[in-house]
């Protein structure tokens, strides 16, 4: 099985695809029975991705075996399917075409469904074409609900697919039992009473179960599914838009070739191949230039506009844009090694992590839905046994079955993860996983390092005292030199024309200086510590440091000769920077290893308080966990392999990606780009990425608190909470997609004020659409407490009708249809026991006191009556001379 793993000494590293999966209760599930296996070190299921990472020992136990673990509880483990190299078409989401499908199936049906049981509720083929109407809604739209479920069933488990099931099929089941018993002569039902409703006379379920409740709620939830389907392939297009930044081709040097050249495919070049690189196109791979000269726009990957200048011996890194000349490039790295590559690799491993918060949320998934059920279970039993409602309480069950929503719960946290660090990759921010999402809320401190960081590394010569062969002495023994101080001393004493002669035994101390052997005498280049300076050289040292110069002394044959002074240039923006910082309410810091005079005057050019001066390499990180041990959450920002442990150490490592690799790898967060705006930019889109886990959270876990008490105590019909559980998920969706606008500046032109407009009118449109609907279904009888204006079909008879049994809520106004079949005339009157008792046996010459209707034979009349007086209230039919106890009905009115 070709799997995306990398191994260790001790451990193999493995990502798969898993199939299966619907709501995050399924993610918990596979989680827990990966990490059960021997030999699982640690396992963890991503739903929002539907990927698993896997640590194990290949020694006992292999993907095989992991495969057969997952697949007898009814999931499976596949390759995990590598991004499409740029340039190739993008495959179908055919997930998001299929749920589409359904959703333009599903609503047209439905609403002609729902369109018969409110025009034509008395008419027998509406009630039939409803019937009829509702089968491919509920078999076809509704299948892969049905499927899960089964397949869950075989395996002896359960997920939301098993809650909708159990739900839908109760609805369509007892509507068709409703249908089938009011037009069976033996029941007593009379043809005619109610489209889509399995209403009619002499059985219980007439009044509660409709066609269209339940053509409803699978239609909400297909578009619920259809909507979550599309917002989670925008959550992934961070991915999707990196890889596309990729040349397609290359123009590969061959002098096989009769050109010398031809165009291939990227995947065809390899290291050591030479590809020329023409103005307007894309650098191909990661290389080095060995002819020519341009500008290239690095933008795509540093985040800078300004095209940088590149000639023999820059390197280059792929996606970028070759702006001018024509370049000859080697490459270094291809495929999946070069910086974008890694940038991917990076980002989709962000994508795929948790963050510590979502492991109670994970708690609450693994036993979602057998609580849920054993919840529905409880409310059916306790409307039949303490309330002789069986029927209200099949209802109730049903809706807390289709209310309750494992999926948001899943998406809650990985969600926001995924377009959080998506829109970070953007702005040349890479945040590594959702645990760097949560340390960065607590962070109120940042401490810069000072060479490299707040400054470009780049130090010039500008001061040289002392003895008159100082600068070409210094020069010679720091010609072996790396340091960015060597390299400026070099380039002055070169740049003022000097010649640098050969040196010997060059070492360098770490933190304090070098010494090399020149010309046959021991030459030292360094500090104080490492260079005893005489007190004429200290006084024109303190003097240059004062200036913000920082000073290195040179000595040979046991004493100090001189001293150069060099000036690092301050990075642009660093002042802003800082100043953006502290009016997030951080503290900002310095750590250098300049002397404190030096490092005072540095820090106050950029606005800096606090500073740490004279620091080795070393004891960066003991200063940060000094910092720590005054109750201090610590960022550091740094770029070179000397801050690898301090970056380490502190609670938020953030390194600049023109630093080192080093750097890179041990920090949490690594901007792409030198500028030092993304210090701020990288805390407030961690900051706002959590804050949004938390609201997600919020949401999933109010919702089904909310929604499931409601469900159980029957406020909410089965269509209503099919809808709300439909829209669910989609909100914490959508409020993820939110952070794709941080960052982004206001529209300033009438042009796009007026899109936005036109952006907000449909918005307010559809949700106004939505809103209908809802209401609709809300009105559309389906329960026993329902809002006002519910209709109910009443069926007359001879000499009495058919007796029933309902209930309602104070307040609510109901329109009784009476039905007169018989050959003599009824009259209906509505009112309490004692009214009623007293209405049919008056007079009935004169006034009733209670509402009557006059029904003739063979006709239909309707009375409407607002219960204001909770308690129970009589529905009667008078007919002359009889007044048998079959001549009424009960109406509970619950307050």
């Amino acid at each position: 099985m070709p799997l995306s793993a990398t191994a260790t000494s001790a451990s193999t590293h493995v990502e798969l695809d898993v199939t299966g999966m619907t709501c995050g209760s399924c993610a918990a599930r596979v989680e827990r029975v990966l990490g059960r296996q021997e030999g699982v070190e640690q396992a963890g299921v991503n739903f929002a991705t539907g990927r698993a990472t896997v640590d194990f020992d290949p020694a006992v136990v292999d993907i095989e075996r992991l495969g057969d673990a997952v697949s007898r509880i009814g999931y499976g483990l596949a390759p995990l399917a590598p991004p499409p190299p740029a340039g190739a078409d993008r495959p179908p989401d055919r997930d998001l075409a299929d749920w589409r499908r359904r959703v333009v199936v599903a609503w047209p049906l439905t609403l002609v469904v729902l369109g018969l049981s409110i025009l034509r509720p008395g008419a027998d083929w509406a009630r039939w074409t409803a019937a009829v109407l509702t089968v491919p809604v509920q078999f076809w739209a509704g299948w892969p609900f049905l499927r899960g479920a089964a397949v869950r069933a075989r395996a002896l488990t359960a997920n939301m697919d098993t809650l909708v099931a159990i739900g839908t099929l109760s609805a369509f089941g007892l509507s068709v039992a409703g249908l089938l018993l009011s037009s069976h002569p033996a029941a007593g039902g009379q043809a005619g009473h109610g489209a889509g409703h399995a209403a009619g006379g002499g059985h219980p379920f007439g009044e509660h179960l409709h066609f269209d409740m339940a053509a409803l709620i699978v239609a909400f939830l297909v578009l619920g599914r259809w909507l979550e389907a599309r917002a989670k392939g925008q959550a992934t297009r961070a991915i999707t838009g990196l890889v596309e930044l990729g040349a397609h081709e290359a123009s590969l040097l061959d002098p096989s070739h009769p050109d010398g050249e031809h165009r291939v495919p990227v995947a065809r070049v390899r290291v050591g191949d030479l590809v020329r690189v023409r103005p307007g196109e894309k650098v191909p791979v990661d290389g080095v230039v060995v002819e020519g000269a341009s500008a290239v726009d690095e933008s795509m990957l540093t985040g800078e506009s300004v095209p940088v200048d590149k000639g023999p011996g820059d390197a280059v890194a792929g996606a970028t844009v070759n702006r001018q000349g024509v370049l000859t490039v080697r490459a270094t790295a291809v495929g999946a090694d070069t910086a974008l590559a890694r940038i991917v690799r990076l980002v989709a491993e962000a994508q795929g992590s948790k963050a510590p918060v979502q492991r109670l949320a994970d708690r609450v998934a693994g036993v979602f839905v057998p609580v849920v059920m054993a919840v529905a279970a409880v409310t059916f039993a306790t409307w039949t046994l303490a309330f002789d409602r069986p029927l209200d309480g099949l209802l109730a069950a049903i809706a807390v079955l289709i209310v309750a929503c494992p999926c948001a719960l899943g998406l809650a946290t990985p969600m926001a993860i995924m377009v959080g660090t998506g829109r970070g990759a953007a702005l040349g921010v890479l945040i590594k996983g959702g645990e760097v999402l949560e340390r960065s809320r607590g962070v109120d401190t940042v401490v810069f390092d000072k060479t490299g960081t707040l400054t470009v590394g780049e130090m010039s010569l500008t001061d040289v005292v002392g003895e008159p062969d100082v600068l070409v002495r210094a020069a010679a023994a720091e010609v072996g030199s790396e340091h960015p101080v060597g390299r400026a001393v070099v380039a002055g004493a070169r740049g003022r024309g000097f010649a640098i002669a050969d040196a010997v035994g060059f070492e360098a101390v770490a933190g304090q200086g070098v010494r090399a052997e020149v010309d046959g005498v021991t030459v030292v280049v360094g500090n104080r510590r490492f260079v005893a300076p005489s007190p004429e050289l200290e006084q024109a040292a303190d003097r240059l440091e004062g200036e913000g110069r920082t000073v290195v002394f040179v000595g040979w044959d046991g004493r100090a000769r001189g001293l150069l002074g060099l000036a690092d240039t301050m990075r642009p923006g660093a002042r802003a920077a800082v100043a953006e910082l502290a009016a997030m309410g951080l503290e900002v810091a310095m750590v250098s290893g300049d002397n404190a005079r030096t490092a005072a005057a540095i820090a106050a050019d950029v606005g800096i308080g606090r500073v740490m001066a004279g620091v080795l390499p070393a004891a960066k990180a003991d200063e940060i966990a000094r910092l720590q041990a005054e109750g201090r959450m610590v960022a550091m920002v740094g770029d070179g392999v000397n801050d690898a442990p301090a970056l380490a150490r502190a609670d938020l490592g953030i390194a600049i990606g023109t630093g080192t690799d080093v750097a890179i790898e041990t920090s949490a967060i690594t901007l792409l780009s030198s500028d030092l705006a993304g210090v701020a930019t990288a805390i407030r889109l961690s900051r706002t990425t959590y804050a949004t886990i938390l609201q997600n959270l919020g949401w999933a876990f109010g919702y089904n608190l909310v929604a499931i008490p409601l469900a159980a105590g029957g406020l909410l019909t089965p269509v209503v909470a099919g809808a709300a559980m439909g829209l669910s998920s989609v909100s914490v969706v959508a409020n993820s997609l939110r952070l794709y606008r941080f960052g982004r500046k206001p529209p300033a032109t009438a042009a796009a004020t007026r899109h936005r407009r036109r952006a907000v009118a449909w918005t307010v449109s559809a949700l106004a659409v939505a809103a209908a609907v809802v209401v609709i279904a809300a009105r559309t009888p389906g329960s026993d407490t329902q809002p006002a204006d519910r209709v109910v079909d009443m069926a007359m008879g001879e000499y009495a009708y058919t007796p029933a049994s309902i209930s309602v809520a104070k307040g609510d106004e109901v329109r009784f249809v009476f039905h007169n079949e018989g050959s003599v005339p009824h009259e209906a009157v509505i009112g309490d026991v004692e009214a009623q008792a007293e209405a049919l046996h008056a007079d009935h010459h004169g006034p009733h006191p209670v509402p009557s209707v006059q029904v003739a034979p063979g006709g239909t009349a309707s009375l409407v009556y607002r219960f204001e007086q909770s308690g129970r209230v009589l529905i009667g039919c008078h007919i002359p001379g009889h007044y048998e106890s079959g001549m009424q009905a009960v109406v509970d009115v619950t307050p």
